[in-house]
């Protein structure tokens, strides 16, 4: 996925610039304002934000505390010279930013440097709501940090690990054993897939992440 959400209230420059990124390979989301944006954050995962700090509705600065809440990295868009609202935007957590007028190739090149920073935290999503990073043991679902206890984000990780496969009861068993040093028997392991249900999915009842595939075991799809 490279989805890119542009906060910007320039029409042209939303026009010409969305028009380059989608030929870069980019899909592009756009908003206006701050209200408009949040809402998008609040219901889609991005890659990256590329944020207009002066804008009619709102301001850039509160777009990109709505951004940090979910993990996502951010791009200042500013007017040249204007060296406090850079720092303000860098104080608070941008990862760059960048000035009018710019050269589109540039922002590629520093969008690019932001994501290799991002790669290399290894952040993972589980569904459009649920995201791990495995270098902070952290699990965030819409934004807000979801606690684990350390057997409940060990079981996680298992899930993760081989995604796209089932895995037996038995198997969980044994890679849970392993981690808690102590016996971990069938019945401690419905608890704890209970548990983490509870805590990740949208419904515990009907679960999207961690499914059951019935007498065969569970899968993270």
């Amino acid at each position: 996925m490279n989805r890119i959400l542009l906060v910007e209230d320039d029409k042209s420059i939303v026009e010409s610039l969305s028009a380059f990124l989608v030929s870069e390979g980019f899909t592009v989301d756009t908003a206006g304002g701050q209200k408009k944006a949040v809402s998008l954050i609040e219901e889609y995962l991005y890659d990256i934000l590329l944020v207009d700090i002066s804008l009619a509705d709102g301001n850039g600065f509160a777009v990109c505390m709505a951004a940090k809440e979910k993990g996502y990295p951010v791009i200042f868009l500013t007017a040249s010279g204007d060296e406090y609202s850079v720092v303000a935007g860098l104080d608070m957590g941008a990862d760059d930013y960048i000035a009018k007028p710019f050269r589109p190739r540039e922002l590629i090149s520093r969008i690019k440097s932001v994501q290799r920073r991002y790669a290399s935290t290894g952040s993972i999503a589980l569904s459009e709501s649920v995201m791990i990073f495995p270098d902070r043991g952290i699990v965030q679902k819409e934004g807000k940090e979801v606690l684990l206890s350390a057997l409940e984000y060990r079981l996680l990780l298992v899930f993760v690990n081989n995604r796209g496969n089932i895995m037996s009861r038995n198997r969980l068993l044994e890679e849970i054993w392993d981690a808690a040093g102590d016996f971990v028997n069938d019945n401690t392991l419905t608890v704890y897939i209970k548990r983490l249900r509870e805590k990740i999915e949208e419904n515990a009842s009907d679960p999207q992440i961690i499914k059951t595939i019935r007498g065969l075991g569970y899968r993270l799809d």
